[in-house]
């Protein structure tokens, strides 16, 4: 039982059944409801292989306050199902209130006066409608419970329903609330929205509008979890003239095709789970020998193999630093929130086109999936198109040799202009070379764009600092763990100072060691085994972290028990969730 309880502020909704019985859907409805109401709002989304079918499981936390991450304790839980209710009930909170169909199981039976006998299936039946739809009458009945603006469900339900599909759900709807009502049942706790009021979107969604925000032209893709948000999100913003989407037949035929895109002059990125990523290995080297601009969404999950395909990981980071084969200069950056997965979308594309170069932008389940509330800046945001020659002709070299390492661009259709690319080393026009000195001018003109891009690193966001920038306990993180670790800042009893580490290759060393130097305590937070972001400060920085707290079943960190970890330091022993 954890010492710590979930902040006053923070409200937190489970809704759970069986695949096909629309919890994820009803929890973004609900989340959607809450955002346009002006609350902050965090969702995550759980579920098995849809194969083997299983427990499907949405959480909505919201608040007047910023919301992290979401809560493991519920003040209210739907049961679409009594698997349920079997195995959320114990993460419900003293006052929780549950609505379930049927109260013969005698889990539902001792959950006492708070559970409400809610006549989700008898409803759809008696509308003749599908039984997903009950998930409606659940979702009423919670906006009189919580004291919510029941127009704005009504609004909501109407943007996901169209025709005889919105009718009936809002009669459903009507049933759960005017059920409620009649019993006068309200919670105990009641929140008071914010006044400014956001978007609800995840890392994915976030992704494709920074991508378009930077000019994407092209987004391949093939399906695989979780990958497969960005490709479903893009797929509906495509337009006649404009962004096209394509899923080929496989892994390498994305990237192969994503490359002859590229060389044609169109802004082009692809997107897999890391798995999909390994099988375009040769392409991803081929897009470095022939500097060709693209941008790789690779999207963790639990592995190796096919592991635990619908769940998270950071397992890839030292992977991906190597990615493809051979020495090349490599870009990967690790976003860990949707607002910084949108403005890292526009400035890898933009930066693939500057410095002709394949970048990656290291994602997860838990940032492609979960949707929390944000405010997308697009201020500053352009599309830089690189640098093309104005000297086309018979003289042109593609792979001139410049102090920089960039080389001026010209594309199929230039004037009396040969364009060559090739997997082989080359010379300055594309032609095959296997002459020593020759090789050798173009490894030093490949790393000259890395040493020019690193030049920039002091202009971008490389590290983000919060908390007591003084204190001397010092929290080091990346990508979605930013989630549970901000969370639980709210809950800390000590001076803490948090490290965000954002550029993973190539590493701002500097920045670093100047963020680490003089703790007595540094504490690396990651989900993974071996500590890998750990392992890189040293190798960068000769600085080693004073503990890390790993967790690596597939699950996120629960901020409430990591708190209790940190407020701990580092004479104690850890949680058993977690590996020190």
């Amino acid at each position: 039982m954890s010492d710590l309880s979930p902040h006053a502020n923070v409200f937190t909704i489970g809704i759970g059944g069986a695949a096909g019985d629309g919890a994820g859907e009803a929890g973004r409805s609900l989340g959607a409801m809450l955002t346009d109401l002006g609350y902050e709002v965090f969702i995550s989304l759980t579920y098995p292989s849809l194969i083997r079918g299983g427990h499907n499981f949405s959480r909505v936390s919201f608040s007047k306050e910023k919301v992290w991450c979401d809560h493991d304790k519920l003040d209210i839980l739907i049961a679409l199902n009594e698997e349920t209710v079997k195995i959320h009930q114990n993460d419900l909170q003293p006052n929780a209130v549950v609505f379930a169909d049927s109260f013969e199981d005698e889990d539902i039976k001792r959950l006492g006066q708070n559970a409400v006998a809610l006549p989700m299936m008898a409803s759809v039946k008696e509308l003749n409608t599908v039984p997903i739809a009950r998930n409606s009458v659940a979702l009423g009945a919670a906006c009189y419970v919580m004291e919510l603006d029941y127009a704005v469900m009504q609004r909501i339900l109407a943007m996901v329903f169209k025709s005889k599909k919105l009718e009936v759900n809002i009669k459903l709807a009507d049933i759960g609330y005017e059920f409620m009502k009649k019993l006068n049942f309200r919670h105990e706790k009641h929140l008071e929205p914010a006044e400014q009021k956001k978007e609800l979107l995840d890392g994915s969604a976030a992704f494709g509008k920074g991508l378009m925000a930077a000019g994407l032209e092209y987004y391949l893709a093939y399906p695989m979890t979780p990958s497969s948000a960005i490709l479903h999100f893009l797929a509906k913003e495509q337009t006649p003239k404009g962004l096209k989407v394509i899923q080929p037949e496989s892994e390498l035929a994305v990237i192969n095709m994503a490359l002859g895109m590229a060389y044609a002059g169109k802004r082009v990125a692809v997107g897999s789970a890391t798995g999909g990523f390994m099988l375009m290995q040769e392409g991803f080297s081929f897009a470095a020998i022939a500097e060709l601009p693209l941008v790789v969404a690779v999207c963790q999950r639990q592995s190796p193999a096919t592991g635990v395909p619908t769940y998270s990981s950071q397992t890839d980071l030292q992977l991906v630093r190597s990615a493809g084969h051979g020495e090349f200069p490599r870009v990967v950056i690790a976003p860990g929130d949707p607002e910084e997965t949108f403005k890292i979308a526009a400035l890898a594309l933009n930066m693939a086109w500057k410095y002709q170069i394949a970048i990656i932008v290291l994602m997860d389940k838990i940032l492609c999936e979960h949707p929390m509330t944000s405010i997308l800046n697009s201020e500053g945001i352009t599309v830089e198109r690189g640098l093309v020659s104005n000297k086309p002709g018979p003289e042109y070299g593609r792979y001139e040799i410049t102090p920089d390492g960039i080389s001026p661009m010209l594309f199929p259709g230039a004037p009396d202009t040969i364009l060559k690319i090739t997997s082989y080393e080359h010379d300055v026009k594309g032609i095959t070379t296997e002459e020593a000195d020759e090789v050798k001018a173009m490894i030093n003109k490949r790393f000259a764009k890395m040493e020019t891009l690193k030049k920039e690193l002091a202009t971008q966001e490389t590290v983000k600092v919060y908390g007591d920038t003084n204190a001397k306990d010092v929290i080091v993180f990346w990508g979605s763990t930013k989630f549970p670790v901000m969370e639980a800042a709210k809950y800390f009893t000590k001076p803490v100072k948090l490290v965000q580490i954002l550029w993973i290759e190539p590493f701002d060393t500097e920045r670093v060691t100047k963020e680490l130097a003089g703790a007595t305590n540094i504490i690396n937070i990651e989900c993974n085994h071996n500590a890998q972001m750990a392992a890189l400060i040293r190798e960068k920085t000769g600085i080693v972290v004073t503990r890390n707290i790993l967790k690596y079943d597939s699950r996120p960190f629960e901020p409430i028990e990591l708190a209790e970890e940190i407020n701990k330091g580092v004479r104690y022993t850890p949680h058993p969730h977690y590996h020190a």
